[in-house]
């Protein structure tokens, strides 16, 4: 059943509000990297009505938008506010009159002043972020032993938080439990590891802005980036399409979907992983070339606490 105020709107108002709430859903189920199909079986909505929500036709209640936002772990205020709290809306006005370095200046002003920092010992932690066939696993290990310090997938960490498997953990837990393991699994990472560690991480944690912040806290962040066409040449040769299900489609149409997809994912994030400390290129570049350049991103760690070397 629609919301009863949307009825009361003139029919072409409420045309230009169905199809920008079906654009919001959509960009947050990219930003999320979700499939349909995902997002309707953590919401209880069925496919075909998120898909006409998406493409404005659906007829939405308040009821279904609170379900679809629960799936995505956000608030359904999320989902309908245009402006910012008032206060940020002023921060990031001031924020705005910065440039790139007065920028990093008032990150790590803030994060100081408020504890959301923990500078010691983060050079010495990396964090590898991006989409799934950027080679986060094969250049991180590769950085580690160039570095002589251990090597973990933040996906593994989550299970051994969780005591269970990723998909189990999703279905048990939603998106919401995950990423309260996913934080737990954070913060145990850095405290096992003080004196470094290189670590992947999967590729919506970006999505997830105290999340994000937290991993930036306390790790060195690399986003280790590709074009569309290469991600999903190496997901292919990975055998691997999650998310980018594009579902029993031929194969030529399913493969245009997929990469369809990757576009979008990576289009809905780009902003969030330019936030990384380093940015390496993948694209066109060989394992050895890349791990290079990985290598001239991440500054040289600090001696750990009573290290005489």
């Amino acid at each position: 059943m629609t919301d009863p105020n949307i009825l009361a709107m003139p029919e072409a108002e409420v045309k230009a509000t169905m199809a920008e709430l079906g654009a919001r859903v959509r960009a947050w189920r990219a930003r999320r990297g979700m499939t349909r199909k995902a997002l309707a079986a953590d919401s209880g909505l069925s496919e075909r009505f998120l898909a006409d929500v998406e493409s404005g036709k659906g007829n939405v209640s308040i009821n279904s938008l609170e379900a679809a936002a629960r799936a995505l772990n956000i608030s359904i205020l999320d989902l309908l506010q245009d402006a910012p709290r008032p206060a940020m809306a002023r921060v990031h006005g001031l924020l705005a009159r910065l440039d790139d370095g007065q920028l990093d200046q008032a990150y790590s002003l803030l994060g100081s002043t408020f504890g959301m920092s923990d500078a010691l010992g983060r050079d010495r932690r990396v964090a590898l972020i991006g989409l799934r066939g950027a080679g986060k696993t094969t250049l991180g290990a590769g950085l580690a032993a160039q570095r002589g310090v251990p090597f973990v997938e933040l996906d593994r960490e989550i299970e051994r938080e969780a005591g269970t498997s990723m998909n189990e953990i999703l279905l048990l837990h939603g998106q919401a439990g995950y990423r309260r393991y996913e934080r737990r699994a954070l913060l145990r990472i850095a405290e096992e590891h003080p004196d470094g560690v290189v670590m992947t991480t999967g590729g919506s944690i970006v999505s997830e802005r105290e999340t994000f912040d937290l991993l930036q806290s306390h790790f060195w962040c690399v986003w280790l980036k590709a074009s569309p066409e290469e991600h999903m040449s190496r997901v292919v040769a990975q055998g691997d399409m999650r998310p980018f299900d594009a579902g029993d489609n031929a194969k030529g149409g399913a493969t245009r979907e997929a990469l369809d997809d990757i576009r979008r994912i990576l289009a809905s994030r780009e902003a969030l992983y330019a936030r990384a400390d380093a940015v390496v290129d993948t694209a066109a570049r060989t394992v050895k070339q890349s791990l290079k350049d990985l290598e001239r991103a991440v500054p040289a760690p600090t001696p750990a606490q009573g290290d005489n070397r």
